[in-house]
């Protein structure tokens, strides 16, 4: 009994913060916690690393997002989170990576990180719950290093087996959607016993798809099936997902009339399928956003305005393409500078901003 009410009082208590910190933030706060951006540098005293600190701090930025390449010790990275963490204590930063398993690690044996296998080998080889147990696991030892967000699980169908982004790694769980939603399952709730979000991608599905937005332009007409969906309407429904992750994927019939847009800035994607027709009301980020599917077709300004316009709520971009020091701040003057002549543009930030505020106070 004790234990509920503790929780109950715990609950209110964020909740309480939530709206506390929504009601006080100016429109430029509100902005920079939608971007995620990547940087170089592996350590702690690097000039990316005490700008990013910086911004945190300042709330200009919401998060950063760690590669291969900012990872030269397991050490360094934990001081690298500490600071990130430190700089932003009221709301927590999104502290993010990619390890998956198998192929997709940013985390490796290399710096002595315990590898898993692919979420195909996983679920070849073990029951959902033992999948949870391995999950819970690898959650635990990113969660010790400090980050808030991997970004998985895989919620693609392995339908196509000659996919290059998706069936060639493994990443997929199965092709069948009710064993994919259970392996999901299993991989959200190992990170959460953990503290540790997650984000299940790449939404509307990438799994039958003949190319990689990684890339350039990826059209799914011909391939996409709406079985696709099944795993997240499962898991939505059931209430397991913290963030959904938007892919760069082109379907005729979701979208604008004469254009070739990606699902990722698609209005008819997020709003109508993901939100309206699947009833999802909580954090949607991009899939990076300098991928070629997105760079070789869009300006970094129409990207930024026309993701938020979507229903997008995250900006992620790695800062990879065209490494550039000051990517956030120009971010945050593209989205300030719409909100200033559009007032429908800026009453999306700040719905984004009381989505994020939300799933931050979870943040352990």
């Amino acid at each position: 009994m004790i234990a509920v009410v503790f929780r109950a009082f715990y609950v209110f208590v964020l909740m309480a913060m939530s709206t506390s910190l929504a009601a006080a933030a100016t429109l430029e706060e509100m902005a920079g916690q939608m971007i995620v951006v990547g940087f170089q540098g592996d350590d702690v005293d690097d000039a990316a690393v005490v700008a990013l600190r910086d911004d945190l701090a300042a709330s200009r930025l919401g998060g950063v997002m760690l590669l291969k390449t900012n990872i030269k010790s397991l050490d360094a990275v934990a001081r690298m989170n500490a600071a990130f963490r430190a700089a932003a204590p009221t709301l927590a930063p999104f502290i993010t990576l990619d390890q998956e398993g198998g192929a997709v690690e940013r985390l490796t044996k290399d710096v002595g990180f315990r590898e898993i296998p692919s979420a195909r080998d996983v679920a070849a080889r073990n029951s959902p719950a033992q999948a949870e147990t391995i999950y819970a696991r690898m959650a635990a030892s990113i969660a010790e290093l400090g980050f808030t967000v991997n970004f998985g699980p895989v919620a693609d169908l392995n339908t196509n087996p000659k996919n290059q982004v998706i069936a060639r790694f493994g990443r997929a769980f199965s092709a069948d959607p009710a064993i994919v939603a259970a392996y999901d399952a299993a991989f959200i709730a190992g990170h959460h016993s953990a503290g540790v979000l997650t984000a299940l991608k790449h939404f509307p599905g990438h799994g039958s798809s003949t190319a990689d937005s990684h890339e350039g332009f990826v059209d799914i007409t011909q391939s996409w099936q709406p079985a696709e969906l099944d795993p997240y309407r499962a898991l939505i429904g059931a209430g397991d997902v913290d963030m959904i992750m938007a892919g760069h994927l082109y379907h005729a019939k979701y979208a604008d009339a004469g254009a070739q847009t990606p699902s990722s800035l698609s209005p008819q994607w997020i709003t109508g399928v993901l939100r309206d027709e699947l009833g999802f009301d909580g954090v949607v980020i991009s899939d990076d956003l300098e991928m070629g599917a997105i760079r070789d077709h869009f300006t970094t300004a129409q990207t930024v305005t026309q993701a938020v316009r979507a229903g997008l709520d995250v900006l992620l971009f790695s800062n990879t393409a065209k490494y550039h020091a000051g990517l956030g701040p120009e971010i945050l003057d593209i989205l300030l500078a719409e909100a200033a002549a559009d007032p429908a543009f800026a009453a999306r930030i700040e719905q984004s901003y009381e989505r994020i505020v939300a799933l931050k106070a979870r943040i352990r």
